[in-house]
């Protein structure tokens, strides 16, 4: 049985990965398993609530990359995984969990992803999404407000203190290590197709295991 192929989409926050993951799920359609680094950021059950609000999720020690290299290990051996669901109004990592089964082909998406060693060393293609300063900011607000709760002025005082100064020092010089960048994010269907069709070329290459 072949190896999945594991593809890692990295990018500033707001920057557009989800649309690139969402594009390529939709071309190889029933192929394709998600894993989001957002969802393996570090329990924090054991502290008071105080101390969880002060995490800065933009800082690769914010997350559990040991799990999620174990967990990445275990759907290259083509086992299922319970992944972690982190609960942002807790700002901690939720009892539940999420059954995903070994696919094809591995979708891994975050900011730091290639910030770590250990995971781009399970990696076959490295996309770092690359868009706009201005672009991503209102794009996290739209995100954090709707979905997570968060009060608009909590979203830009956190973006001045830690999302921004973590994007300069950690995001954007993981982008060194990306075999292909995307300039504006999913939208650009040119590099998007570029990438499918290594993907599809990698699938069927008999010498890939």
């Amino acid at each position: 049985m072949k190896r999945p192929v594991i593809i890692g989409v990295a990018g500033g926050s707001g920057s557009g990965k989800t649309t690139v993951v969402r594009n390529i799920c939709e071309r190889l359609e029933g192929l394709v398993a998600v894993i989001e680094q957002d969802a393996y950021y570090k329990d924090q059950s054991h502290l008071p609530m105080e101390e969880r609000r002060k995490t800065n999720y933009d800082h690769p020690l914010a997350f559990d990359n040991d799990l999620l290299i174990s967990h990445l290990r275990q759907l290259l051996q083509r086992k299922p995984i319970e992944k972690p669901v982190y609960d942002y109004t807790q700002h901690t990592r939720s009892r539940e969990t999420v059954t995903v089964e070994p696919r094809d082909v591995i979708l891994l998406e975050g900011i730091l992803i290639l910030e770590d060693e250990g995971l781009r060393a399970l990696m076959d293609i490295k996309v770092f999404v690359d868009t706009d300063a201005d672009l991503r900011i209102l794009r996290r607000l739209e995100r954090d407000v709707k979905t997570r709760g968060r009060s608009l002025d909590s979203v830009i005082q956190q973006y001045l203190t830690t999302v921004r100064p973590m994007h300069q020092q950690f995001v954007e010089p993981s982008k060194r290590y990306a075999d292909l960048i995307i300039p504006e994010g999913g939208f650009n269907q040119v590099a998007v197709d570029l990438l499918v069709n290594q993907i599809r070329s990698i699938l069927s290459n008999p010498a890939v295991t």
